[in-house]
């Protein structure tokens, strides 16, 4: 928890402020009691109206004040948490977004979307109730003690023997809840990836009518969740009664005692009712405390794991080259693998081995392969969403790795496998390749990407509205509007994974017959399936169990790599083989 303090420095004078008006709350409040004694034993035992009326308005003017500061202090602390969880979240949102795609995906997008949400909440309410309680409870506890013992010393005695027995309960309670309460964050996590698989699965879910089945698993993990708070709940509601009970009895305690000392003359009324007054204070603060240790342990899980998010190795980091005039801002485009080898984390072996080639300026270069060969794999180290275990990749002779990630990435369009769409405009989701381009460059990267007769039929044209994910298009068009994405950019170096398997064969065609044209100085590389997409590149990679088996033009590997003549054979027929 003390890591996440540091992003309330920004909120210095506020934090200030508040514990001020904290403190002259705390001190309103003790003063009260006084105020009460006075009243009853010299104003109201002797008659003395004047003294009644003059006491009474100083006991209101102090009430005034008091409210005052908390109402103040209240309304500042609430917008304090606010502006810091909003801080905090966008840190985690910001860490989260630089992950590895491996740490990312061993996280899990339902487990971040609860730690940047729920899990922040929680630590942000603690900071809420730190900067009102933390100071108010301690001033009322000590104050409350130090003016009840002034009141009548022996009395005091009981409420000092009752302290330890509360301190127990609230510290064993506090300890049985924390490990309960990352249990709890875990089921949350559970519920919020099964809701999430059914949202976003529900075509499919439909589509295999699993819509009970799927109804149980949401069932089961919300009474998994269910359960696990009800344990945790239980538990607490089980210590606030008896702290009550407690209390209770020690003023049933204070006034039997009380009266006796009344009747023997040490102790007059006024002062009883002050201290049983100062005795609830003591008594109501270590309530306070124990809500705080309460909210700590599932707020110290929660802090756990957002520290999880935050400890977790970023996106792999370029050194400063531009500095050191090592990496060129001017890149053309040839891309270069030097006996490169990868393996993903965990994986018995290599994804791909010793890949060597060289992509160039004005060139197609297609990669194509079976199932599982390495082609997608290939092609992400390009960009550095991984870095290779072994060998190089080099653009212009420069190693990537020496190139920083952002300078790298605005050179580069890339189109992927799963063609990801975001809620907007038409017109806006191919800005996202370019953000200040013109409505002429978006009408020509269209044009390229043949979405632009779709597009003018739609019923806003490039302002028409697309849903969250491309749910309101075919898969052919939102194929195409990720292809305008990359182009609009106008990219040294364009990836195709395999971007073209939802276009019909004459839209294939026509899209690499524009790309050809209207990018003609730029290194394309196109990882296909079909060889239809592939067999006019100018140079074809074929990639087999992660290894390059074949290289050349499409007849002279129909000549010379029998993997490729079985691809081409499983796809054309003798006529258009020949």
């Amino acid at each position: 928890m003390r890591r996440f303090y540091q992003y309330l420095k920004p909120f210095a004078l506020q934090v200030f402020i508040i514990l001020v008006l904290v403190l002259l709350q705390s001190l309103a409040e003790l003063a009260l009691p006084s105020f009460m004694a006075d009243i009853v034993d010299k104003g109201i035992a002797l008659g003395d109206t004047a003294l009644i009326w003059r006491i009474g308005g100083r006991m209101l003017l102090v009430a005034f004040l008091g409210t005052i500061c908390a109402v103040v202090s209240s309304y500042m602390s609430a917008r304090v948490s606010a502006a810091y969880g909003k801080q905090l979240r966008s840190v985690v949102f910001s860490h989260a977004t630089s992950l590895s795609v491996y740490e990312f995906d061993k996280i899990g997008t339902a487990s971040l979307i609860t730690r940047t949400t729920n899990d922040v909440s929680q630590v942000q309410m603690v900071v809420l109730m730190s900067m009102r309680i933390f100071m108010f409870a301690p001033m009322m506890l000590i104050g409350g003690i130090m003016l009840a013992y002034s009141k009548e010393p022996k009395l005091s005695l009981l409420l000092l023997a009752i302290l330890p027995i509360l301190a127990v309960l609230i510290l064993v309670g506090s300890k049985k809840v924390l490990p309960m309460f990352k249990v709890l964050q875990q089921k949350l996590d559970r519920l919020n990836l099964v809701l999430r698989e059914n949202l976003t699965g529900v075509r499919v879910i439909r589509a295999f009518d699993r819509i009970d089945y799927e109804a149980g698993r949401f069932d089961d993990a919300s009474r998994d969740h269910m359960q696990t708070a009800l344990k945790v709940y239980r538990l607490l509601a089980a210590l606030m009664p008896l702290m009550n009970l407690i209390i209770n009895l020690v003023i049933i305690g204070i006034i039997w005692i009380g009266s006796q000392r009344i009747d023997a003359g040490y102790l007059e009324v006024g002062g009883l009712m002050a201290f049983i007054q100062y005795g609830l204070h003591i008594l109501m603060s270590l309530i306070m405390v124990s809500m705080i240790f309460v909210m700590i342990p599932r707020a110290s899980a929660s802090a756990a794991r957002i520290n999880e998010v935050l400890d977790s190795a970023p996106e792999v980091t370029a050194e400063a080259a531009v500095t050191a005039g090592k990496a060129p801002l001017d890149i053309k485009g040839t891309v270069e693998f030097r006996n490169v080898t990868f393996s993903y984390p965990g994986a018995e072996q290599p994804a791909i081995t010793d890949i060597s080639f060289v992509a160039k300026p004005g060139e197609v270069t297609a990669i194509i392969g079976g199932t599982g060969s390495g082609k997608s794999t290939l092609v992400n180290l390009i960009p550095r969403y991984f870095d290779a275990d072994q060998g190089q990749i080099l653009i212009d002779g420069v190693d990537i790795r020496d190139i920083p990630r952002e300078e790298l990435r605005k050179h580069i369009g890339l189109v992927p496998q799963q063609s990801v769409l975001f809620s907007g405009t038409v017109a806006e989701n191919i800005q996202w390749g370019k953000q200040d381009a013109t409505d002429e460059e978006i009408r020509w990267a269209a044009a390229i990407a043949q979405a632009l007769e779709f597009v003018e039929q739609m019923p806003d044209g490039f302002g028409s509205h697309i849903a969250r994910g491309g749910t309101n298009l075919s898969g052919g068009q939102k194929q195409r509007l990720c292809i305008a994405r990359a182009i609009v950019r106008r990219p040294r170096i364009y990836i195709f994974d395999d971007s073209f398997s939802a276009l019909d064969f004459r839209t294939d065609a026509r899209v690499r017959a524009a790309l050809r044209r209207e990018v003609k100085d730029a290194t394309v590389i196109v990882v296909a399936q079909r060889v239809s997409t592939v067999m006019d590149a100018d140079k074809i990679i074929v990639l087999d169990n992660g290894k390059i088996v074949g290289d050349g033009t499409h007849a002279e590997l129909l000549q010379t790599c029998p993997v490729y003549r079985e691809i081409v054979q499983s796809q054309l027929s003798e006529e258009e083989i020949a």
